[in-house]
């Protein structure tokens, strides 16, 4: 990536819900959007257009679910399938992450700001701010890269 101010938006996989977030390598810093329904990992791809024709990002980054070990796990496969799809159908570079931990973070930040409400999972989704972690991740690679 250029020193440039580049929008980037992060999704954190799963096939139930992905969570979306934007953020940008000025400051390194991003924002959740939403959770995006998925059906057997299979988005709304019309939903994820939408996203990409509001916030016009100059790359996507998707989080890759490792094993603790860095193999792959069971839905590293699904990850990268998603990504490979992203770059096919919108033409942008696609950027995969190790995202070990991205979810437990986030629940565990969650519970420490205490926005944390009661009910289930379901409930009170975590992706969109999974996908803030994982993109703050790579962006902070990227400007110690520049």
């Amino acid at each position: 990536m250029t020193g440039a101010l580049q929008r980037v938006l992060g999704f954190d996989y799963g096939t139930r819900q992905i969570g979306v977030a934007v953020g940008q390598t000025l400051t390194a810093s991003a924002s959740p959007l939403r959770e995006l329904r998925a059906r057997d990992g299979i988005p709304d791809w019309e939903e994820i257009a939408a996203l990409l024709r509001e916030w016009r990002p100059d790359a996507l980054v998707v989080g890759l679910p490792l094993n603790m070990d860095g193999t792959p796990s069971d839905m590293s496969a699904r990850a990268e399938k998603f990504a490979r799809r992203l770059q096919g159908r919108f033409g942008l570079p696609v950027h995969c992450i190790d995202e070990r931990l991205s979810t437990f973070e986030a629940k565990q930040t969650l519970r420490d700001s205490g926005r944390r409400q009661h009910g289930s999972y379901r409930d009170n989704p975590v992706d969109s701010l999974a996908a803030v972690l994982l993109l703050e991740t790579w962006l902070g690679g990227q400007t110690k890269e520049t």
